[in-house]
């Protein structure tokens, strides 16, 4: 049995993801479909690349992920097959498999020219029916990938956001994904806070606010505080406990996150004050 995932900018209003669905188990019965999302933003590539990459790696060794997110679609645009130790995507070359060709050893690529293995005739508008679907549902019955198509060497992919370390040491990530709790997962990693020695005493600036310090979980501050930690993904997320960190602070995608040590003499005033608030009430 063959576990074979979607994520798209689809939606549920319309047919489309169940129209996939379809014709997976009309070439595969015995595949198991999974959805990890269709609530992609329309055409949002980068953020389809990010969802992608934080659900993969838990799934078993050998999936197949599909993932249609396709503002090009029915252009001159490729559409690919690639395999590395883990998995085997199904994609438009367009950047979404950035993530992956950047984490991965890439074993194959394939150019999906073969229209054996397509629905015909081949929509313009619809790929993700008519090619990448088929494509999966035959690799789940051991169709080799090499019969897909033409081998490719490359794709397109995108510059991953990386931190950058100022002078000063302080790092500089931004606002890589925006979950539906208002989370601003960031670009900074667990590796990058340990490698720059900021897992203790940090300070973190984010649109003119300070968070001190870096929490182990959402309830380690009362309700309504922003709170900064290390997210299921690995990387540092701004929260607010109980809240949303995109709308309190109005933040969104690309927006800059500042981490760096903190002054130990700001530090002992910032505990003080602490320390004379408590005692006042």
């Amino acid at each position: 049995m063959s576990i074979i995932t979607l994520t798209t900018d689809f939606g549920l209003a319309d047919g489309y993801v169940g129209t996939m669905k379809g014709v997976i188990l009309g070439i595969a019965p015995t595949a198991t479909i999974v959805d990890i999302s269709h609530g992609i933003p329309p055409q949002d590539v980068r953020e389809a690349a990010y969802t992608l990459y934080a659900a993969y790696p838990y799934f078993p060794q050998g999936a197949i992920h599909v993932v249609v997110v396709d503002p090009g679609v029915g252009s001159e645009r490729r559409g690919i097959a690639l395999r590395t130790p883990q998995a085997t995507f199904v994609a438009p070359d367009n950047g979404v498999l950035s993530y992956v060709v950047a984490g991965e050893r890439v074993e194959q690529i394939v150019h999906l020219t073969n229209p054996g293995y397509h629905l015909s005739p081949v929509s313009r508008t619809f790929h993700g029916r008519d090619i990448f679907a088929p494509a999966a549902a035959h690799l789940a019955r051991g169709i080799p990938l090499t019969e897909l198509g033409q081998p490719l060497t490359e794709i397109v992919a995108f510059p991953l956001p990386q931190p950058q370390v100022r002078p000063d040491g302080a790092i500089v990530g931004q606002i890589i994904h925006v979950d539906r709790f208002g989370n601003l997962i960031t670009s900074i990693t667990a590796t990058d806070l340990a490698d720059y020695s900021l897992l203790g005493a940090s300070v973190i600036e984010i649109k003119g606010q300070t968070i001190r310090d870096i929490a182990s979980n959402y309830a380690e501050v009362a309700t309504g505080k922003l709170l900064a930690l290390v997210g299921s993904s690995d990387h540092l997320e701004i929260a607010v406990s109980g809240g949303s960190a995109s709308q309190t602070l109005e933040a969104k995608g690309g927006d800059e996150v500042l981490l760096r040590e903190e002054d130990p003499e700001t530090r002992f005033l910032a505990n003080d004050l602490a320390i004379l608030h408590r005692i006042e009430t």
